[in-house]
C-alpha cells in the first residue's frame, strides 16, 4: 500500500513538473513549441522594403533577413555567391576578356516565399525596373551603366556594357517578383506606389514579410521556403523607438536583443548592463554635405568660406568631449580602405585662419551685429540633420563656434523619413533646402564607387531620383569618377581615388565630422552573431538564442 501511495506522488509530482516546465518553455525555451523570437531596436523606421526605392541603412540591412542578394559580404567584407553558383571572374568565364561581358549563372533551386521559382526573368525584371522612367527609385545607377541585358535560358543572365565597369558588384542587390510586380506595372504604368513596396507578400531571404505597423514595428517569420540553411530562430521583431535613449532603455532592460546606431557615450551603462558592443568597419563617415545648389547660400560658391567652415570648428574637441574620444575627424570619404590618400590630413582647427579666409572673400560686419556680411547678404547658414540625439549635440557646438567667427547658423532638425525624403516627396535635403546637411554616410563598400558627386545625379523634375543633395556639378571630378568606374586595373583605379579624394578636400566638398564605423549592441540572450561592414545579417540564420 506505502509502495503504491508513494508511486502514485511520484507521478503526481512529475505530471506537475512537466506542466511547469511546458509553460516556462523547457530549459532555455528549446523543448516546446514556444516561438524563438529576436527583437531588435531601430531608432530610425525603414522608408520602404523595395530595393528599387531606397539607399537607407535602416531598410537595405534587412534585406538578407527577407531579400537576399546575388551575392554578399562575410564578416571579412568578402564577396560570396548567394543566388548566383559562383562570383563571376575571368578565371571562371564568367567575365569576358575585354571586361564589359558578364554572365550570371543562377541556382535553379531558388524560391519565392510564396513559391514561384527564381528565374533570370525577375533579374530582367528588376534591371527594366530600375531603368524605368516611369519609376521614380532611389538611382538608376548602376543599371543605367547596362547596354544590354539577356537571358538565354532561366537560369543565366548576360549583360554588355560599353566599356569594362569595375563596380559590377554593386548589382543586384535586392530581385524584385516579376510574377508579383509585373501586373502591377502594367496596370499602374509604375510601381512608385506598389503595395508590394510596403507589404511584400513575396522575398527569397531566410524569413518573410509579415505585418508593418507604422511608426510601431515590424515582423518577419521563418521561411519555410528559404534555400540555404534554415534559421534557428522563428521570428525577427523590429521595434521602432523615438531616439537613442529609448533604444538604451529597451536594451539594458533586455527588452531588445540587438541595437545599431549605439552612441558612444551610450557605450559604458549598456557593458554594465551585460550587453556586448561590436565595433564593425563598414566605411562610413559622419560628415557635412555643403550644398552649392541655387537655393544654397551665396557665400557657399566661394571656397574660401567652405575652407573656412572647416578651420573654424574644433572636430577634435567634438570627439573628445560628445564621443569619449574614441573616434576622430577623417580626411576623406575613404579612409580605412586601399583607395586612401595618405597624404591627405584632417583639417586643424585653426579660428584664426578662418577669419583671415572669411575677410578674404569679404564678407565682414559691416553693422556690428555680430554676423559677417556681405552686399547687404547676412552670412546665415542652414544647418539641418536628423532628430538623433548626438547630432543635435553636435549642433550645438557647431553653432557657438560658428559664431565666434561671424557666420550665424539656423539649426533645422527632421524625423529621418522627411530628411531623407526624395526631391520628388519634397524632402529638405533633396530640394535645395539646406545649406550644411549632416549624417553618415559612405561609398558602394566595400567597392569604392561613389555616385553623390555625379553631374548626372543633380535631383529635378526630370530626374527627380537624382541623389546629387548638393547639387555639386565639378566637371573634373565627374570625369575622374566616370574613369575609375572602368578601370579594372586596381593600382590605376587607388590612383584615380588618390586624385577624387584631393579634390573634394582642396575644395571641401565633404567634410568628415568623424570616423562612424557601425556600433552594435547584442543583447545577453542572443548567440552566434556574426556582422558583416557591408550585408550585415549575412549569417542571420546561425543566430540563436541561449
Amino acid at each position: 500500500m506505502f509502495r503504491k501511495a508513494l508511486i502514485f506522488k511520484l507521478i503526481i509530482a512529475t505530471t506537475i513538473l512537466s506542466l511547469a516546465l511546458t509553460a516556462c518553455g523547457g530549459a532555455g525555451g528549446a523543448s516546446t513549441g514556444e516561438p524563438k523570437v529576436a527583437t531588435m531596436i531601430f531608432t530610425q523606421e525603414p522608408d520602404t522594403m523595395s530595393p528599387l526605392y531606397t539607399n537607407m541603412f535602416f531598410s537595405t540591412i534587412l534585406h538578407q533577413a527577407w531579400n537576399v542578394w546575388a551575392w554578399q559580404y562575410d564578416d571579412q567584407n568578402k564577396p560570396y555567391p548567394v543566388l548566383v553558383k559562383e562570383i563571376p571572374s575571368m578565371d571562371n568565364g564568367g567575365i569576358s576578356a575585354d571586361g564589359k561581358t558578364l554572365t550570371l549563372k543562377l541556382r535553379n533551386d531558388v524560391l519565392w516565399s510564396d513559391g514561384e521559382k527564381l528565374t533570370s526573368a525577375d533579374f530582367k525584371f528588376t534591371y527594366a525596373m530600375y531603368t524605368s522612367p516611369k519609376n521614380a527609385v532611389a538611382t538608376t545607377y548602376p543599371y543605367d551603366q547596362i547596354v544590354s541585358l539577356e537571358t538565354p535560358d532561366d537560369f543565366t543572365v548576360v549583360m554588355t556594357f560599353a566599356t569594362p565597369f569595375a563596380p559590377w558588384l554593386q548589382l543586384f542587390h535586392g530581385i524584385i517578383p516579376q510574377h508579383v510586380l509585373q501586373p502591377v506595372f502594367d496596370k499602374d504604368g509604375s510601381l512608385d506606389n506598389a503595395a508590394w513596396n510596403k507589404a511584400p507578400t513575396a522575398g527569397i531571404g531566410p524569413f518573410k514579410f509579415d505585418k508593418w505597423e507604422s511608426g510601431s514595428y515590424l515582423r518577419f517569420v521563418r521561411n519555410d521556403k528559404y534555400f540555404g540553411d534554415k534559421p534557428k530562430l522563428d521570428e525577427i521583431f523590429i521595434k521602432i523607438v523615438p531616439d537613442d535613449a529609448a533604444q538604451v532603455a529597451a536594451l539594458k532592460a533586455g527588452d531588445g536583443d540587438l541595437g545599431i546606431f549605439i552612441s558612444y557615450p551610450d557605450i559604458p551603462p549598456l557593458e554594465a548592463a551585460g550587453v556586448s558592443i561590436v565595433t564593425v568597419q563598414s566605411g562610413y563617415s559622419e560628415g557635412w554635405f555643403i550644398s552649392m545648389g541655387p537655393k544654397a547660400h551665396p557665400a557657399l560658391q566661394d571656397v574660401r568660406v567652405r575652407q573656412a567652415l572647416v578651420y573654424a570648428v574644433d572636430r577634435e574637441k567634438i570627439a573628445k568631449d560628445l564621443l569619449l574620444g574614441k573616434t576622430k575627424p577623417g580626411a576623406s570619404l575613404w579612409d580605412n580602405s586601399p583607395y586612401v590618400n595618405s597624404a591627405l590630413k584632417p583639417y586643424p582647427f585653426d579660428s584664426a585662419k578662418a577669419k583671415s579666409l572669411l575677410d578674404e572673400a569679404g564678407w565682414k560686419d559691416s553693422n556690428g551685429d555680430g554676423t559677417r556680411d556681405k552686399d547687404g547678404v547676412e552670412l546665415v547658414l542652414r544647418y539641418g540633420t536628423t532628430t538623433r540625439e548626438i547630432r543635435q549635440s553636435t549642433q550645438a557646438v557647431v553653432q557657438q563656434m560658428l559664431a565666434d567667427v561671424g557666420i550665424k547658423v539656423e539649426l533645422l532638425n527632421y524625423d529621418s523619413d522627411i530628411f531623407f525624403a526624395s526631391y520628388a516627396d519634397k524632402g529638405p535635403a533633396y530640394t535645395g533646402e539646406l545649406d550644411i546637411m549632416e549624417w553618415s554616410d559612405v561609398y558602394q563598400f566595400p567597392d569604392p564607387n561613389f555616385t553623390y558627386f555625379l553631374c548626372s545625379e543633380i535631383p529635378s523634375d526630370e530626374s527627380p531620383q537624382g541623389v546629387n543633395a548638393q547639387y555639386l556639378c565639378d566637371k573634373e571630378l565627374d570625369a575622374l569618377f566616370q574613369k575609375q568606374a572602368s578601370e579594372v586595373d586596381t593600382n590605376a583605379r587607388i590612383a584615380t581615388f588618390q586624385e577624387i579624394s584631393k579634390i573634394v578636400y582642396d575644395k571641401v566638398y565633404w567634410v568628415s565630422m568623424w570616423q562612424d564605423p557601425d556600433i552594435w549592441a547584442v543583447g545577453k540572450r542572443l548567440a552566434d552573431v556574426k556582422l558583416s561592414g557591408a550585408t550585415p545579417f549575412y549569417n542571420i540564420t546561425a543566430w540563436a538564442l541561449k
